[in-house]
């Protein structure tokens, strides 16, 4: 696989406004989407592509200086919740999605980081409340991507950090619904920042109809 890395990187703050705070991750992570290891997942493997672009940067963090380690296939995902007896002998193989409870799982089993699942009742006026949560978050040195997840809006997304400015608040999101057609060439961060596959998401953009489950992976004792 030829993964892009840190794709957020030269994408401007959401206002030029000097007042503004802002947090974003520092460390390396590589850009997990549909299809990008040729298995064909769109329509339901948003949620897998993301807990593996969190398993990135977990695995960058925990071999300083190397390449990523390991990061589990799709299959080994659903291999695992299966182990710990999450899901039935059934789910492997199928196509069922996941959420951020299930990322929560996984990445506390295979790379023993406990998780913390924060709910968001409702998109924008909500999401504005557990905005100082989630700024909390990034805040900390080393904080770690975080995956949020939804009912009505079903679209699994990541998040890379926070900003802020008055009452306005934004979330940099990581979309992981990009895939190329057969005999495009592999895109670019420039063109993924272009057309919206990581971009800040005012929280007036959430859907107010839709409750939101975050993901916020913490730090064990070894980190």
């Amino acid at each position: 696989m030829n993964l892009l890395s840190n794709v957020h990187l030269e994408l401007s703050d959401p206002t030029s406004n000097p007042q503004r705070t802002t947090h974003i991750i520092t460390n390396d992570y590589q850009y997990y989407h549909y299809k990008c290891d040729g298995f064909d997942d769109v329509g339901w493997g948003c949620g897998y592509r993301t807990l593996q672009t969190i398993a990135s940067y977990l695995s960058l963090q925990q071999q300083p200086g190397k390449k990523a380690g390991h990061v589990p296939s799709l299959k080994e995902i659903q291999e695992t919740l299966v182990a710990i007896e999450d899901k039935k002998k059934s789910f492997v193989g199928s196509r069922e999605w996941i959420g951020s409870f299930e990322v929560c799982l996984v990445i506390d089993k295979l790379f023993d980081v406990p998780c913390k699942i924060l709910h968001c009742p409702s998109g924008e006026y909500a999401m504005t409340d557990i905005f100082p949560k989630l700024e909390e978050h990034f805040a900390k040195s080393s904080a770690r991507p975080i995956m949020m997840g939804g009912d009505h809006d079903a679209s699994s997304k990541g998040v890379l950090g926070t900003c802020c400015v008055d009452n306005d608040h934004w979330l940099l999101v990581l979309d992981p619904h990009y895939y190329h057609q057969r005999g495009q060439h592999q895109t670019s961060a420039v063109k993924l920042q272009k057309e919206g596959y990581v971009r800040w998401t005012h929280t007036s953009e959430f859907d107010k109809q839709s409750f939101y489950n975050i993901c916020l992976p913490q730090f064990n004792s070894s980190s």
